[in-house]
């Protein structure tokens, strides 16, 4: 039997940068070929849809509901991880279509919405993929998706972040474990600043991973002016350094104003860390993960820093901690995205 060839999108700059998004997008790749699909990004001004079994859109921003529009036109089934994120609530997403309306009217329907074309992805998709059920209620509630167009596939995490070792990145670095720890782009959305604010005063090393573009080296300068804070750079996802610096934290931080399912808490968790987290998020924490992640209000400095105190002054057995994700593997994850375009296959 022929394997099945599917087409993977995205917005065209996407992998001018790194990030979480980027990650899935690969890793999902990578695993779905290990189960015998024909999976890989393509290049739509080279290649066309009608040439492939599937197309798996991700992200419904950036223009890519055109993505979904043609795959429709071309009749190849599509699947799309929207990817929302949480602040989509149904009081915003009424809001959105009477803005809808009005610039519609305003512009002679010339000119549509970033809810508009949102709405129009999810829509026009034969399935779609949410990596929560905080996504999944928004696919529904606030963009009138039925519920059983919706799968909840969550974020994997790689092998080799489980049971990770601290010792490499700690001699290279000179640094003791139980440091506090963000990894992430440097930018100002991330909010490394407010992190940084939050533990000035505790005697607490914060530890920056990250790349920085140019425009945001103002932004980095500010952060290492700051007493205990320290920039290491950024690692390859695939560098081992990055899972030891996972391994030697004593908490990992995460507060920026909101975040879909970030992949850094979930590889915290399986190198055994603990991790503190933006409340604007769409994690599923009512499991077994809902004991090493701390929510708060990416605002408040008192609640960062009372987060950070507790889980470094209380460490969880880090075993636990790795056994909360020990089921999150991205190869869990490519079984699971396979059978849902076999199944959005055999519904065509």
């Amino acid at each position: 039997m022929r394997a099945m060839k599917v087409a993977v999108l995205s917005y065209p700059m996407l992998f001018q940068t790194k990030g979480g998004l980027q990650i899935q997008v690969l890793e999902t790749i990578e695993h779905l070929n290990a189960l015998g699909c024909e999976a890989r990004l393509i290049d739509p001004n080279r290649e066309h849809l009608s040439g492939f079994d599937m197309v798996h859109v991700f992200s419904a921003i950036n223009g890519n509901q055109r993505i979904v529009e043609h795959a429709r036109g071309f009749k190849v089934p599509c699947v799309v991880s929207p990817l929302i994120q949480p602040h989509w609530t149904v009081s915003l997403g009424r809001r959105a279509r009477f803005a809808d309306r009005l610039v519609g009217k305003i512009t002679g329907w010339q000119v549509s919405t970033e809810s508009r074309q949102i709405a129009t992805a999810i829509e026009l998709a034969d399935h779609l993929i949410a990596l929560g059920k905080v996504e999944q209620q928004r696919l529904v509630e606030t963009f009138g998706s039925s519920p059983e167009r919706v799968t909840v596939i969550p974020n994997g995490v790689p092998e080799r972040f489980f049971g990770a070792d601290a010792t490499p990145f700690c001699e290279r670095f000179d640094v003791a474990p139980g440091y506090a720890l963000c990894v992430a782009s440097i930018d100002a959305y991330k909010n490394q600043l407010g992190f940084a604010r939050a533990l000035a005063g505790t005697d607490v090393p914060l530890i920056l991973v990250g790349d920085c573009l140019p425009s945001n080296r103002a932004y980095l300068d500010q952060l290492t002016a700051m007493p205990g804070v320290r920039h290491v750079g950024g690692f390859a996802h695939d560098d081992p350094m990055l899972a030891a610096a996972y391994a030697g934290a004593g908490v990992l931080g995460l507060v920026s104003p909101s975040e879909v399912m970030p992949l850094t808490v979930l590889e915290a968790l399986a190198a055994g860390t603990p991790a503190v987290l933006t409340r604007n998020h769409s994690m599923d924490l009512d499991g077994a993960l809902s004991g090493f992640v701390t929510e708060v209000d990416a605002s408040s400095s008192g609640q960062i820093r009372d987060a950070v105190l507790r889980a470094l002054a209380n460490p969880a057995p880090r075993a636990a901690v790795t056994d909360s994700v020990r089921d999150l593997t991205w190869r869990a994850v490519g079984r699971r995205v396979l059978d849902v375009y076999e199944r959005t296959r055999a519904s065509r």
